[in-house]
C-alpha cells in the first residue's frame, strides 16, 4: 500500500478507534460490562469493514481507474447494507448489549466517513499532471557527457 493510502487509512482508523473507546466507556457506565463489550465489538466491526473497503477501492483505482467512482458508490452501499445485517443478526444476542452495539456501529460509521472526508481534503494529491516547462533559449537540457 502506498504511503498516501496508508496515511489515509491511519487518519480514518484512529479517530474511529477513539470514538469506539469513548463509546465503550459510556456504554460501560450505562449498561455495564456487556455494554462496553457491545460498543467495542461495534467499533471493531466498523474499522475492519471500512478498512477492507479502502483497500479494495485503492486496488480497483489502480487496476481499473474508469470504474473508480462506480466502485466507490457500490462499495459504500454494500458496506452500509452489511452493517445493517450485523445489527439485525445480533439484535437478540446475549453475548453483549445489542443497543450499545448498534449505537456504536452508527456513531463509528459517521466518524469514519467524516474522518475519511477530512483526510481526503487534507491530502495534497495532484489531480493534474503539470506539463514540463520548455527549456529557455541557450539552456542545455540532459546530461553534459
Amino acid at each position: 500500500m502506498p504511503s498516501n493510502d496508508a496515511r489515509s487509512l491511519l487518519l480514518t482508523a484512529v479517530p474511529t478507534a477513539a470514538a469506539g473507546a469513548i463509546a465503550a466507556v459510556i456504554s460501560g457506565v450505562v449498561a455495564g460490562g456487556k455494554g462496553a463489550l457491545g460498543a467495542a465489538v461495534g467499533a471493531l466491526v466498523v474499522i475492519v469493514f471500512m478498512g477492507i473497503g479502502i483497500v479494495v477501492l485503492q486496488r480497483t483505482a489502480k487496476q481499473f481507474p474508469q470504474l473508480f467512482q462506480a466502485m466507490g458508490l457500490m462499495l459504500y452501499t454494500t458496506q452500509l447494507l452489511v452493517l445493517f445485517v450485523f445489527v439485525a443478526v445480533f439484535k437478540d444476542t446475549t453475548l453483549f448489549n445489542p443497543k450499545a452495539f448498534a449505537a456504536t456501529l452508527v456513531a463509528a460509521t459517521v466518524v469514519w466517513v467524516a474522518a475519511q472526508a477530512r483526510a481526503h481534503m487534507k491530502a495534497k494529491i495532484l489531480y493534474v499532471e503539470p506539463e514540463p516547462s520548455a527549456p529557455r533559449q541557450g539552456e542545455k537540457t540532459g546530461s553534459a557527457t
